[in-house]
């Protein structure tokens, strides 16, 4: 079975604001009935009691007028009624209430009224109606409620703050994890670009050849330079694609490519058009993984852009190492023909420029003072440490 449901609210303050009303009344009719011979309670009496009970109804919208109004009712109602009622409880509720609800310096101000009306009405009567220590008892109390309710406070706005915290938490972790996604999407889109635009644009030049050499002897070469490009395409789609494998067994990968790779690099792309030729200036000397396959993928795309993009006869990779980054440099003899990324706006440069930038290094790529088109790239040995110029 379903526990019933906790009051809340304004129902939970009726409730309240009739309890007390009820605990309040039984005693003073009780006692009113028992009077032996003292007068009753005037009927000023019971309507203070029942307007201090009933404007507990806006204890949380106004904690401080309902305290405030405890306050007056009890102060009118004591002088003027005997035998006394228990009223006095309405007004340590509204302290409670009021120091609970953040009002502590409103609490603790009409809790010093109070002892002052208390002590000075003691000294002032002729009937001493509280004992010197009941007095001080009743200071101790009276301290203690609004101590309490301070406490109360301080908790709730602890465990509030607390929960925006979690809450601040959780939102940045779910932030943090879109990011990550967002960023290996497009990591992965920029290797299946790379990938597959300059495979499939040696395999596109090649046949196109075949289709209108004449000599069996050439498209021999042409068939064997395709079937070499689509072997490598498949080898690197199966490495690019492996990340996104979610079974337990390895997937079919190799290692990445890297500089050690770019005379094959060229010597492929020559099969299917230009000329190309490496040359190393500087030490050679190991690269970080990220930095070495960046280097390679950059001279990728940008021998993709002269096959497909230019009439260069010819074109040279350069690669440069210095004490702090590694600097790449394609540079061809051709005119780009306004199909692709001779503008600098299409999505082969711009793969580029995020590799060098994901990295801290830097990218530009335009037409050479001599003639010709130039790509140049330099990427830090230490990724993310932005190279000097």
């Amino acid at each position: 079975m379903r526990s019933p449901t906790r009051p809340r609210g304004r129902t939970a303050d009726a409730l309240l604001a009739l309890a007390l009303l009820g605990a309040v009344l039984v005693p003073t009719v009780w006692a009113d009935l028992r009077s032996d011979g003292r007068a009753p309670v005037p009927g000023l009496g019971w309507a203070l009691i029942v307007i201090a009970c009933a404007a507990l109804y806006w204890r949380r919208r106004h904690p401080t007028a309902v305290l405030a109004t405890a306050l007056v009712a009890c102060l009118l109602y004591y002088p003027l009624t005997e035998p006394d009622g228990p009223i006095m409880i309405v007004f340590v509720v509204a302290l409670y209430n009021a120091a609970s609800l953040g009002r502590v310096r409103a609490a603790v101000t009409v809790a010093a009224i109070a002892m002052a009306v208390v002590v000075y009405g003691e000294a002032g009567s002729d009937v001493n109606h509280l004992e010197d220590a009941a007095v001080w008892l009743l200071a101790g109390w009276i301290v203690a409620v609004v101590a309490i309710g301070g406490v109360v406070h301080n908790r709730r706005a602890y465990l509030r703050e607390a929960d925006r915290r979690a809450l601040a938490a959780e939102r940045g972790r779910e932030e943090e994890a879109r990011r990550r996604a967002t960023e290996e999407r497009l990591r992965i889109a920029r290797e299946l670009h790379d990938v597959l635009g300059h495979n499939i644009s040696l395999i596109n030049v090649q046949a196109t050849a075949a289709l209108h050499a004449g000599d069996p002897h050439g498209n021999e070469a042409a068939l064997e330079a395709i079937k070499r490009a689509s072997k490598e395409t498949l080898r690197e789609l199966r490495t690019t694609l492996g990340v996104l494998r979610q079974v337990d067994e390895e997937a079919p990968t190799a290692p990445a490519p890297g500089v050690d790779r770019l005379g094959e690099l060229a010597r492929r792309t020559t099969a299917a058009g230009p000329a190309v030729r490496t040359e190393t200036e500087g030490e050679p000397r190991p690269l970080p993984p990220e930095t070495d396959l960046a280097v390679y993928r950059i001279v990728q795309e940008a021998l993709t852009n002269v096959t497909r993009h230019s009439d260069a006869a010819t074109a040279t990779v350069r690669v440069r190492y210095t004490g702090t980054d590694v600097r790449v440099e394609i540079a061809d003899d051709g005119h780009p023909n306004g199909d692709g990324d001779g503008d600098g706006s299409g999505s082969g440069l711009g793969g580029m420029r995020e590799r060098a930038e994901a990295l801290g290094g830097t990218f530009e790529a335009g037409p050479a003072e001599g003639g010709g088109y130039r790509v140049r790239a330099t990427l830090p040995l230490d990724p993310g440490v932005r190279p000097e110029m």
